[in-house]
């Protein structure tokens, strides 16, 4: 089991930065991929960033070259690093876990609140 917990969100101007962060215990994450997902009001959620066990990224093609993904399994942490924030970007932003070895396993964060508005 893993519990995951989101921090970091708040009220942000347009162009702003935000660092958003997710704290794991109850397993190691470093045999897990990491993601960042976002839900908008009225929209579905999607998958705004990856990085896999072997630390490969992926990007939400709407924010790439504005957030960066890291982990420092060290810790147990994972960070979202958002910068030139979009009112756009507006949404709950959720951390998640998962690996396919030695089972096919998921575990998500009960998610931080991300406002970007003047």
């Amino acid at each position: 089991q893993v519990q995951l917990v989101e921090s970091g969100g708040e009220l942000v101007q347009p162009g702003g930065s935000l660092r958003l962060s997710c704290a794991a215990s109850g397993s190691a994450l470093s045999t897990y991929n990491m993601n960042w997902y976002r839900q908008a009001p009225g929209k579905q959620r999607e998958l705004v960033a990856r990085i896999t066990s072997g630390g490969n990224t992926n990007y939400l093609d709407s924010v790439k070259g504005r957030f960066t993904i890291s982990r420092e399994n060290a810790k147990n942490m994972v960070y979202l690093q958002m910068n030139s924030l979009k009112v756009e970007d507006t949404a709950v932003y959720y951390c998640k876990a998962d690996r396919r070895l030695p089972r096919i396993s998921e575990y998500w964060g009960q998610g931080t609140q991300v406002t970007v508005s003047s």
